[in-house]
Order: structure tokens, then C-alpha cells, then sequence
């Protein structure tokens, strides 16, 4: 018998339509009930409830009770990266969703993956920092060097204290879906988006399920003075 990490039941938890369709779902970091991942998945709530239980079960998300409501998430960071990885093989694959809608533009521009930012703005924000010599990159591995540790102290407020955490790194690459290419994740990129945040630079879409991160004008002013095209 093999040793090791059993990926075909990882493959097949994640194999199914709709386990695959709710755990897209979950990518938005948002707790959503059985009623709300059941709809995602275009599924009746008592199917919703047995796939609910076997992505439980197999460790991929895990439940939060409040009061009466039962809430599911991702358990970890790590799935959200592997979701979104699967993503970008599936894009380049060209194993492509039929279904589109006027938000597709949206999501691919900025969009939530877990807790960090995700699409065009995300990827060009990871390429700026290595052109500021913020982080250095070598194929996935990423570091904050020290004119990062400084520039994000002085322009964004973003400690070192604040990027550590016993199990995750502080920086990750995490595999673009839609650009095919990284983005920032990791504690520093969990750091960043929620800074956009409470700057009011971003917010996050109010429906449920969504993954759209919609800038302000103001926002996309400040973002764009950081993170460039050009890397100034």
C-alpha cells in the first residue's frame, strides 16, 4: 500500500458538480448557510445537507453555529488556494464555465480569493512589489524584504507584528485563475485587502456568494499611487 497524503479523496470531494460549486461559493471568505450553498449548487437543501457533510467529514470546511443558524466556510487558507489553483488549470485547460453574466468583467478585474486579493488588480499589485523590490520571488517561494517591511509601515500601517501567525506563511503565491499568473496571498496579503477595506478603498460585494471586490474612485487613485503599472 502507498504511504503518504491521499489526493484522490481530496480529488474526489472536490470532483463533484455541486461540492465544487459550493466550495467556489466559500472562496468569497464569507460563512454561507446550507440554504445559500444548496442555491449555489442548484441543488435541494436535503442533497445540499449530505454534500455538506462529506466535505465535513473529508476536513475541506467546517461549521460555525450562531444561534439558530448553522454556517459553513472553508477550514483553511490552504483549500482556498488549492480551489483556486484547480481554477487557473481549469481556465488554462480551457475547461471554462458556459454561463456568464455581467459581473465575469468584474470578477476578473478584483475579486476575493479566501482573504486576499485576487484578479487583475491582485496580480498587478504582486508585480509591482517585486519591480519596488518590496518582495523578492523566486518561482512560488515569495519574501518581504526590508524596503517592504518599510514601505508598508509608512504607507499602509501594516507592522510586522501584525504578519505573524503560527501556520501560515507571510507571503504565498497563490496561482491566478482568470491571469494565469500569482497573486499575493499568505498573511501579508490577508493584511493588505483588509486594509483596503477599512481605508474604504474596497468593499467587498453584498450578494451572497459573491467574490467581486469593487474599488472606489478614490480607491483605485490611492491603489494605483502604490501598486502601478509601472512599479512606482
Amino acid at each position: 500500500m502507498k504511504s503518504g497524503p491521499d489526493i484522490a479523496m481530496v480529488a474526489a470531494l472536490v470532483g463533484d458538480p455541486a461540492r465544487a460549486n459550493m466550495l467556489t461559493a466559500l472562496l468569497s471568505g464569507r460563512a454561507l448557510t446550507a440554504s445559500e450553498l444548496a442555491q449555489e449548487a442548484g441543488i435541494t437543501p436535503q442533497t445540499a445537507s449530505s454534500h455538506l457533510a462529506k466535505l465535513e467529514a473529508g476536513g475541506m470546511i467546517e461549521p460555525e453555529k450562531q444561534g439558530r443558524h448553522r454556517y459553513y466556510r472553508l477550514a483553511d487558507p490552504d483549500v482556498g488556494g488549492v480551489l483556486e489553483g484547480l481554477a487557473a488549470l481549469a481556465a488554462r485547460a480551457g475547461h471554462m464555465r458556459v454561463r456568464t453574466g455581467p459581473k465575469e468583467p468584474a470578477l476578473r478585474r478584483a475579486r476575493i480569493c479566501y482573504d486576499h486579493l485576487a484578479g487583475d488588480l491582485g496580480v498587478q499589485m504582486l508585480d509591482s512589489m517585486r519591480a519596488q523590490r518590496l518582495v523578492r520571488q523566486r518561482k512560488q517561494d515569495i519574501e518581504l524584504t526590508a524596503e517592504g517591511t518599510r514601505f508598508l509601515a509608512e504607507k499602509l500601517q501594516i507592522w510586522p507584528e501584525m504578519l505573524a501567525h503560527p501556520r501560515r506563511p507571510v507571503c504565498k503565491a497563490c496561482l491566478d485563475w482568470s491571469e494565469r499568473r500569482h497573486h499575493l496571498a499568505g498573511t501579508l496579503g490577508a493584511a493588505l485587502m483588509q486594509r483596503f477595506a477599512d481605508l474604504k478603498w474596497a468593499a467587498r460585494d453584498a450578494t451572497p456568494g459573491s467574490r467581486v471586490v469593487n474599488f472606489s474612485r478614490q480607491g483605485e487613485k490611492q491603489f494605483s499611487a502604490l501598486f502601478g503599472n509601472d512599479g512606482t
